[in-house]
């Protein structure tokens, strides 16, 4: 029994379809800017108490990569099935019903992706467009001024539209899944 469950847990993880297989293997990638991040730190830290030269660009830079890539986290997630789950329900019910609150999460999840796809367009209609319709993209209004705050939210709007492609491709699995079991 504890061997099915490995085999249980291990399929659960895998990537649904190619664009779950997609996220999860440039998430990978992507998570060794993590490193990059710890590597530019440090160099500020030396910069600024052994040089007494503090950068002006470390710490938004480091700020933007964690927050890219914590935002890009919630699509992979989701693409390898390791978001968060009341497993204390889900792990004693059956198979079917697993179907059932699956198909539940799916179409809450749509609804929700959706909500966030519209309010992460006015984030960016916002930040990237003045009034007048000119694209001028928001800046972190410091010395150095990058436009981080715009291509983050730019980020967001493409992840939680990522996001919601995958609860429908999800859900386009789960309803077939459910039909092949009824036709068993």
């Amino acid at each position: 029994m504890k061997n099915s469950e490995t085999i249980d847990i291990k399929v659960a993880e895998m990537p649904h379809n190619g664009l779950d297989k997609l996220l999860a293997r440039v998430s990978e990638i992507l998570s060794y800017l993590f490193v990059f991040t710890v590597i530019i730190s440090f160099y500020e830290v030396l910069s600024r108490y052994l040089f007494d030269s503090p950068t002006i660009w470390v710490h938004e830079t480091a700020s933007f990569i964690g927050g890219s890539l914590f935002v890009i986290g919630g699509a992979y997630a989701l693409a390898t099935d390791k978001h968060v789950r009341v497993v204390l329900l889900y792990d004693i019910v059956s198979q079917r019903t697993r179907h059932y609150l699956n198909l539940f999460h799916h179409i809450a999840g749509l609804f929700f992706s959706g909500m966030l796809v519209y309010g992460a367009y006015q984030m960016v209609a916002n930040s990237w467009f003045t009034p007048w319709g000119d694209v001028h993209l928001e800046t972190s209004g410091t010395a150095w001024n990058p436009p981080f705050p715009a291509l983050l939210k730019g980020l967001i709007l493409f992840t939680v539209i990522l996001i919601f492609i995958q609860f429908v491709l999800h859900l386009i699995n789960e309803i077939q899944t459910l039909k092949e079991e009824n036709n068993d």
